[in-house]
């Protein structure tokens, strides 16, 4: 499971112009299952999705396809959690990619 925050870079000013793709690219993430969650970092400092079900290299060439990452728009961070506990109603989580 991975966490992956994405904090608006120099170009932000970018990111109106560019919204509709990411959130395309966004929509598609949920539609293959490979997102779970996504949301805003606040206050306004950029974005988090919380990816499950595939390895570190599918998931990194799948955020080198947001059109917010390829403008320089945001910068990636990303996190991968072994999850040992989760609450029954995440228990999906802690299966293996």
């Amino acid at each position: 499971m991975f966490v992956i925050l994405l904090r608006f870079s120099a170009n932000k000013s970018e990111a109106p112009r560019l919204m509709d793709g990411h959130n395309a690219w966004l929509r598609k993430g949920f539609e293959d299952g490979a997102f779970v969650l996504a949301g805003s970092l606040k206050p306004e400092v950029g974005g988090a999705i919380l990816a499950h079900g595939m390895a570190r290299d599918e998931l990194m060439a799948r955020l080198e396809q947001d059109p917010f990452v390829a403008a320089n728009v945001v910068r990636v961070e990303l996190h991968e959690i072994a999850p040992g506990r989760a609450d029954e109603r995440l228990a999906f989580l802690k299966t293996a990619a």
